[in-house]
């Protein structure tokens, strides 16, 4: 199995690159974030006619993810449990939550497509529902992933955090001063790994950025970030036997500021058709 993820910046103004890529690339499972529209909105037909099957988590212009699969998606769910909401101005429990997070399972897999909270600033609330956010996604994936260790399960996406200084190559991020790189947000990512998951990705791609700004030449001057992870328990960490970012998506016309990260699972069940290459 084949499986990816790609905060893709817009599905309707990035349809054929996303579509075209998954196809090239043999991509089974597609795990997708900043979708930016609502399920009516998302261009089904392309990806319906390259063979995939979609779940969609969007509400408005804003977020949004979603799962595609070339496999039956089931058990799908729209927010994990304790997940925070967000409305500016408004504090307490009753605040609405965000298309921020979906999970499925695929042919026994189970995963996640979430688009942590950005934070905007240190001072902001939005910095604080963040935190929340995290630690509630810690909560849900310690009971997670020690009701079910024998599950292969991941969470997949764009995490907004850079955890390591190699993760952060933008010059304007500067921790005391910006997000991403902050030493609670840090921790709170650190803590997420010790509920039961790993980063799967890192062991085989140690260095790499997955995010580079469109603004002040940021891409061709590789001042990048790499807060884009597959985070995968036991189960799942043990069936990965490779992993790559495809930095190369970053490039030409109308490219997300985001790449994808690929990693490819031998599931014990699995019945692998494709051609052999000698």
């Amino acid at each position: 199995m084949r499986i990816a993820t790609w905060n893709v910046n817009s599905i309707r103004a990035r349809v054929g690159r996303t579509v075209d890529w998954m196809v090239r690339e043999d991509v089974d499972v597609l795990a997708m974030q900043e979708i930016k529209c609502k399920p009516e909105q998302f261009p089904l037909e392309a990806f319906e006619a390259a063979g995939y099957e979609v779940a969609i988590h969007g509400l408005n212009q804003w977020n949004g993810v979603a799962i595609a699969s070339r496999s039956p998606i089931g058990e799908v769910e729209t927010a994990f449990p304790g997940m925070p909401g967000f409305l500016k101005g408004l504090e307490g429990p009753d605040q609405p939550q965000e298309a921020r997070a979906i999970g499925a399972t695929v042919d026994g897999v189970r995963v996640w497509s979430l688009y942590v909270p950005n934070g905007r600033s240190l001072g902001d609330p939005h910095y604080t529902y963040k935190l929340d956010w995290l630690a509630a996604l810690t909560d849900y994936t310690r009971a997670e992933t020690s009701a079910r260790p024998e599950v292969p399960f991941a969470l997949m996406g764009d995490f907004n955090i850079a955890p390591l200084d190699s993760d952060n190559g933008d010059p304007m991020v500067v921790e005391g001063v910006s997000t991403h790189v902050s030493p609670p947000e840090r921790a709170a990512f650190f803590t997420l790994e010790n509920a039961g998951v790993t980063d799967v990705v890192r062991p085989r791609v140690p260095e790499g950025f997955t995010y580079w700004d469109y603004k002040q030449l940021k891409f061709p001057r590789n001042e990048g970030m790499r807060i884009d992870f597959v985070l995968g328990s036991a189960a799942f960490a043990e069936a990965v036997t490779d992993a790559t970012i495809h930095r190369n998506e970053r490039k030409g016309d109308v490219p997300s500021d985001h790449v994808p990260v690929l990693v490819e699972l031998a599931l014990g069940d699995e019945d692998d058709d494709r051609p052999m290459i000698f």
